[in-house]
């Protein structure tokens, strides 16, 4: 097995801890985008949206929908309850990076978060 396979699998694990800990913090959960293609990531970081390392391409993100009853959260900071938590089980939060993106959820691998 590689490092990079090794990882996958850790998040994999990680992304289900996530969704068990949304649920019991009263969040939904829906799934947003999580393979990106590298074509989609270049795009996406030409639009200034992205990076062109995204770790979606190396399946080592997320970004997830959370929902209170039937309203879908938009802002950040309504994710910061799960970002403290996936940052103490040892993940990135989106809600860190310079450009906000609350909804994401990554671990990092070679360098990149």
């Amino acid at each position: 097995m590689s490092a990079l396979s090794d990882q996958q699998k850790k998040f994999s694990l990680m992304l289900a801890a996530l969704i068990v800990e949304a649920d019991r913090q009263g969040f939904g959960v829906t799934m947003g985008e999580a393979y990106r293609s590298p074509e989609e990531a270049r795009r996406l970081a030409l639009a200034g949206r992205g990076i062109v390392e995204s770790l979606h391409c190396k399946r080592l993100a997320v970004d997830l929908c959370m929902w209170r009853g039937q309203r879908l959260l938009t802002l950040t900071e309504e994710y910061e309850p799960l970002g403290v938590w996936w940052e103490s089980q040892g993940g990135a939060w989106g809600g860190r990076f310079k450009r906000a993106d609350g909804n994401h959820f990554s671990l990092a691998f070679g360098g990149f978060q």
